[in-house]
């Protein structure tokens, strides 16, 4: 099985991404944020670094997931399935022009086009993490990278705000693969057990899709 996790900066995806390849004894592929030379400087000024931004995400998403798709055994820690949904915001807020969400588009086409030439084709299993706006806030102060901070800059928080809620009608049309809905919010992973029933949410999805391929 090939496990894509999707969801919001600050909701816990990264963390969920661990304990879901701990729990299956596979390799989990991590979002390339902490070695990143881009990210603090689109933050810093995201008209200016937009595009080399979700140039850099995309070719390093590219590479993760025709790694994962040809070995068949991964969890990925955000995927090149979501990758658009960053450039197509980051375009509304005029960070990215309209000339260079074309040239990106074409891009990410032509990678799509070379991924269904793959004997896997899309991931088994997209796990979407999910809480409330928020929640999500709270947990980007506690982790506390100074780049991500926005108490000073209501600007980045309503960036926040336009993320979190295209994430919502991203995950409504998302259908490449079977998906699962977890709620980091209700199951809060530093909360004692709760790192059990989200595994179980999840093995109960698996089971299923094992289920339906042998009908």
């Amino acid at each position: 099985m090939v496990i894509i996790t999707a969801g919001m900066i600050g909701v816990g995806k990264t963390t969920l991404t661990g304990k879901i390849a701990s729990h299956l004894d596979t390799k989990a592929f991590f979002e390339p944020v902490g070695d990143n030379p881009v990210l603090p400087l689109y933050y810093a000024d995201p008209k200016q670094y937009g595009f080399l931004l979700q140039i850099y995400f995309l070719n390093k998403r590219f590479s993760m997931i025709k790694r994962a798709l040809a070995d068949d055994n991964n969890v990925l820690d955000r995927s090149i399935y979501e990758d658009a949904l960053f450039t197509r915001e980051n375009n509304a807020e005029g960070n990215i022009t309209d000339t260079e969400l074309e040239v990106y588009l074409n891009l990410l086409d032509n990678m799509m086009n070379e991924l269904s030439a793959l004997p896997k084709k899309a991931p088994d299993l997209l796990v979407y993490a999910d809480a409330d706006f928020d929640t999500i806030l709270h947990r980007i102060k506690k982790r506390g990278r100074d780049y991500e901070q926005f108490d000073d800059n209501p600007d980045l928080e309503a960036y926040y705000k336009k993320m979190w809620t295209a994430y919502q009608g991203w995950y409504a049309d998302y259908d490449l693969s079977p998906k699962v809905r977890i709620d980091l919010q209700k199951y809060d992973l530093d909360v004692p057990g709760n790192t059990d029933l989200v595994l179980q949410q999840i093995d109960d999805a698996l089971k299923a899709i094992r289920t339906d391929a042998t009908v």
